[in-house]
């Protein structure tokens, strides 16, 4: 296993503890990293069905503004903890009484269907 790898598992590890409302120490090497992901994650945006993932374009325009030189495998690493947060961020349950909809629904696509929510 790289540096790299161990890295990345460590800083998807650190992610997961987080959410979970545990306290985290990340690891030194990974701390800019860290605080990278943290800002970007302040900025997220989201849709009717939950977070969208961090893209790459908010990721490059985060990097130009902070006058940050990211290499690719710096961005990879962003990229393996924001799919970390998304894996638990879907995982979430709903609090007891609070109605929702299924991720996925039952009713399949259809032209009149899109029209419908296209408009």
């Amino acid at each position: 296993m790289t540096a790299r790898t161990r890295l990345s598992r460590q800083l998807c590890a650190a992610v997961t503890a987080a959410l979970s409302g545990a306290r985290v120490r990340p690891p030194e090497a990974g701390r800019p990293l860290w605080n990278a992901f943290q800002r970007l994650n302040a900025t997220r945006t989201y849709h009717m069905a939950g977070p969208n993932p961090i893209s790459f374009a908010e990721i490059e325009a985060f990097a130009r503004l902070m006058r940050l030189r990211l290499e690719p495998w710096h961005v990879t690493i962003l990229m393996d903890m924001d799919a970390a947060w998304l894996a638990v961020a879907q995982r979430a349950k709903v609090p007891e009484g609070v109605k929702s909809l299924p991720p996925i629904s039952k009713q399949p696509l259809n032209a009149a269907l899109l029209d419908v929510v296209m408009g």
